[in-house]
């Protein structure tokens, strides 16, 4: 029986601050304030991890396999020494691919369901009926 450490499915359900810190760093390395940033962009401003959050959850990762402190830093001069720089590993890709696809079939599930399918139909089209 594999252990979670080398199985994706193994670490489903992510809480939504990991799988947005997954997403965050799947366009390359990232500080800690860099990361929030990001979510709150491609959230629309909808999500927002604070520090404590971020940090706790980067710890928990980071034991998981899921990132890795970045080796090589930028130009001291142009960066902040304190800042440490994390990014995916090919497991963490993994898992992210896991949980995308888990939330994928979620979808087609509330999608399928009569009460939710007459919703998302009036949001997705505007709300004409």
């Amino acid at each position: 029986m594999p252990s979670a450490k080398n199985d994706p499915q193994a670490m489903l359900p992510l809480t939504p601050a990991v799988f947005h810190i997954l997403l965050a760093l799947a366009d390359g390395e990232r500080h800690g304030y860099s990361i929030m940033q990001e979510i709150a962009a491609h959230t629309e401003g909808k999500m927002r991890i604070g520090p404590t959050t971020l940090y706790r959850s980067i710890k928990h990762m980071l034991l998981d396999g899921l990132i890795v402190e970045a080796d090589e830093r930028p130009d001291p001069a142009l960066d902040d020494e304190r800042r440490r720089y994390y990014k995916l590993t090919s497991f963490g890709q993994q898992v992210a691919l896991a949980e995308t696809q888990r939330l994928e079939q979620a979808l087609r599930v509330a999608r399928s369901r009569p009460l939710l399918a007459g919703s998302i139909s009036v949001v997705s089209n505007g709300g004409a009926e």
